[in-house]
């Protein structure tokens, strides 16, 4: 629910019919801009009387979202949210946001090789990963606490913010101590109780949409971790399951405008797991950024056919030097830059 405030109304009327509100059993989101005043209700609004609070001589009327996701909803926060992450910043009208790296950590001169490559080609995020959810218990699962070690020393010897995947609740100290964008993979997407406990953080999160989820079920995974009080999520379209096996995935760059068109969120895309195809991340990278997402998440590896995870959809190094110089002319096109 969402009341519409008369312009001018004062702060002190605002206070006033707020905490009327919250006794009621609801929590008041005001959003005060220079022409518009809304407060969007979360809660149980279902016992609350539009007459009672449209008998406020400040209210210019009551409107019912449709939505089940609040916090999340555009309507509540009209302006696009920015996260800033060690002074890089994803969302709004930012530079877009590049986060680049190897699918898995697997030796300090890997991962610190890398980074320096990377960060030269024009990246301004990291990523890594240390614990690896696999299909198969058999595959590689990630060098785990001594992989964050690594990355820790990668961002200490190139200064970029570094992005990695998290698998248990047990591990969010860990991580906020060391890790400055915490990732949920797809597969934890709706993992609610690890989202409980993020919520309860305020560190950024990097929510990943699970594979057949809706883009509501995406958005309300997005509202668990909002609900507790953290409200720095970043979202990544990494493609769903369809019919189609060609590829690993299909990428849905239906869901870049649908989501700036419901939520205040920043969203990312991954075409690296999107399509599972080195060949195919140039294009879908491109796409993305044409479509408004406001960055990229791409596997660069520096030996791709010997890589212990996902070589056959990481970049090299100099291949990703060619997308950034081509992503820089599509971005100038629409208004964006790239740091």
């Amino acid at each position: 629910m969402i009341v519409i405030m008369k312009p001018g109304t004062q702060q002190k009327e605002i206070e006033k019919l707020s905490d009327a509100l919250t006794a009621k059993g609801v929590e008041v989101n005001p959003v005060i801009g220079k022409n518009l005043i809304i407060l969007g209700l979360v809660g149980d609004t279902s016992k609350l009387d539009d007459t009672w609070i449209e008998a406020n001589r400040n209210v210019e009327r009551v409107m019912h979202v449709a939505e089940p996701f609040k916090k999340a909803n555009k309507m509540f926060h009209p302006e696009p949210s920015v996260i800033d992450v060690r002074g890089q910043k994803i969302g709004g009208d930012s530079p877009l946001a590049v986060i680049a790296g190897p699918c898995s950590i697997e030796s300090e001169a890997q991962i610190c090789g890398i980074a320096e490559q990377v960060k030269a080609l024009g990246a301004n995020f990291l990523r890594g990963g240390a614990f690896k959810p696999r299909t198969s218990p058999y595959a590689f699962q990630g060098l785990k606490y001594d992989g964050l070690e690594l990355l820790m020393e990668a961002r200490e010897k190139t200064g970029l913010p570094i992005v990695t995947e998290i698998m248990s609740p047990y591990d969010i100290e860990v991580f906020v101590k060391d890790v400055d964008i915490i990732q949920v993979g797809a597969r934890n997407m709706q993992n609610f109780e690890l989202l409980k406990e993020l919520g309860h953080t305020d560190k950024p999160i990097l929510l990943k949409r699970g594979l057949s989820a809706t883009i509501e079920e995406w958005l309300m995974s997005a509202e668990y971790i909002m609900s507790g009080g953290n409200e720095r999520i970043i979202l990544c379209e990494r493609g769903i399951r369809t019919f189609e096996n060609y590829t690993r995935n299909t990428l849905d760059l239906s869901a870049i405008p649908a989501v700036k068109k419901l939520s205040h969120l920043p969203v990312v895309v991954d075409p690296s797991h999107a399509s599972g195809k080195w060949w195919m991340v140039e294009p879908l990278a491109k796409a993305a950024v044409a479509v408004g997402a406001d960055g990229l998440i791409v596997e660069v590896h520096n030996d791709p056919a010997n890589a212990l995870c996902d070589g056959q959809q990481s970049i090299k190094p100099c291949v990703f030097g060619e997308l950034m110089e081509e992503i820089r002319g599509i971005a100038k096109a629409i208004g964006r830059n790239i740091a």
